[in-house]
């Protein structure tokens, strides 16, 4: 069974940062697509880091790239998105989410239906 618990989200002032844990079982690290997402009330899922954890590749959305960072740590089953220089606008709340396959590049939150509860982070 798969399951991902996010954790880590905080309150912080402009300017600073936060990193996020999205600790992970059942996923298949040698194929698996995770993302991170994040929601505000009244809008869309929007997908802002991913992580290929066969290779190690990572994409960005345009609106967080040289801000965040996802990483893993495949021993800890752990993903993580570190988040620096934060806006009010990064204001959300934040869930990983993730598939078994990453052969294709896919921001919709419909295509992971592994997903976490979420964790709110508030920039203010």
């Amino acid at each position: 069974q798969v399951q991902l618990v996010e954790s880590g989200g905080d309150s912080v002032q402009p300017g600073g940062s936060l990193r996020l844990t999205c600790t992970t079982s059942g996923i298949t690290y040698s194929t698996a697509c995770i993302v991170w997402f994040r929601q505000v009330p009244g809008k869309e899922h929007e997908g802002v880091a991913l992580i290929a954890t066969g290779s190690g590749s990572t994409v960005y959305a345009n609106s967080v790239k040289g801000r965040f960072t996802i990483s893993q740590d495949i021993a800890k089953n752990t993903i993580y998105l570190q988040m620096d220089n934060l806006t009010p606008d990064d204001t959300a709340l934040y869930s990983c989410a993730a598939r078994d396959k990453c052969h294709t590049l896919s921001w919709s939150w419909d295509a992971y239906p592994y997903r976490g509860q979420g964790t709110q982070v508030t920039v203010s």
